[in-house]
């Protein structure tokens, strides 16, 4: 878009904390944006950065030809799309959707249909980089859905992602992202183990972290989330019960299509039992601490509260 342009129109639903540097990103890039949020007061930073508002998604959809969407599960974004101010109240024929939450790919599939009777395309597309990224506007979006609505929305996906892949037909993006999130959360399982492995036999898993960078063993686990488990920090980026959600979604569409993913199945246990501990708000990254913690339940660290992992 040049200055020369007029500023393309989008709207934005779900003001998260991803949703919410989506936003943004695509503010800086000269788009028009109108925003939503079920709790309004989130609303408040896009609109104080020059962004519209808007009462329901209903009201957006007359509005706009195109609205993103990042929500919390596949119930929200039905509610979004198909509740009584929904989306699907007002968009007109030859709009898009671009849902970039992690949803159940055969709900995707559905609410595509539904929306293509109405004239109206959805493009699945999840994202992957966690909330810097998004900030940034650097995400890896993957998506799903026709060739020619992804074209049609390649200005508003290249605004929030520098990698935009078109994965296949619909919901093929939220398979992907589920590929993604069995991925990531088998190497964080890994590094968890070899940190406390390291601590047993009474080695620095800060050395270990080094060295294991400069080899075979190097990740963007090891390089970023493996600090939190050192420095005992967890903070939200990426909530566990948020990933607890996307590896349940991504265990059950392996199920329905006969995949084996032992490794998958595993994180889901692990961090079912850190949301059963009551770290569900916490960073994902707890699951290095509950491994820590069953394994060495007396080294306990004092400097963080009694917590093991909060030092190296």
């Amino acid at each position: 878009m040049t200055a020369n342009e007029p500023a393309q129109a989008v709207g934005f639903i779900g003001l998260g904390v991803m949703g919410r540097g989506m936003a943004m990103s695509l503010l800086r890039r000269g788009f028009e944006v109108t925003v939503h949020n079920r709790t309004r007061a989130a609303e408040a930073p896009l609109a104080a950065a020059g962004a519209k508002t808007a009462a329901s998604p209903a009201e957006i959809g007359g509005q706009v030809r195109v609205v993103m969407l990042c929500l919390s599960d596949t119930q929200a974004v039905q509610a979004v799309l198909f509740g009584p101010e929904g989306l699907a109240q007002t968009l007109a024929a030859g709009s898009c959707v671009i849902d970039t939450s992690t949803i159940e790919a055969q709900a995707t599939r559905q609410y595509a249909r539904q929306l293509a009777e109405r004239g109206i395309a959805l493009l699945d597309a999840p994202v992957s980089g966690g909330q810097q990224a998004a900030e940034k506007g650097e995400l890896s979006c993957m998506v799903g859905g026709e060739l020619a609505a992804f074209e049609q929305c390649r200005p508003y996906l290249e605004a929030i992602a520098t990698r935009v892949l078109r994965m296949g037909d619909s919901g093929a993006g939220q398979v992907a992202k589920a590929c993604n999130q069995v991925a990531v959360s088998a190497v964080l399982l890994g590094v968890s183990e070899a940190f406390a492995l390291a601590r047993s036999n009474g080695v620095d898993p800060a050395v270990v972290r080094e060295a294991l960078l400069g080899g075979a063993a190097r990740s963007f686990m090891l390089e970023k989330n493996a600090m939190r488990l050192l420095q005992g920090d967890y903070r939200p980026g990426f909530r566990a019960e948020l990933m607890r959600k996307d590896l349940r979604l991504a265990v059950a569409c392996a199920q329905e299509a006969g995949a084996y993913t032992p490794v998958a199945a595993t994180a889901l246990q692990v961090l079912q039992a850190v949301c059963n501990t009551g770290h569900g708000q916490d960073d994902w990254s707890r699951v290095g601490w509950l491994i820590d913690t069953l394994s060495t339940p007396a080294s306990a660290d004092p400097a963080t509260g009694g917590e093991p992992g909060g030092g190296a």
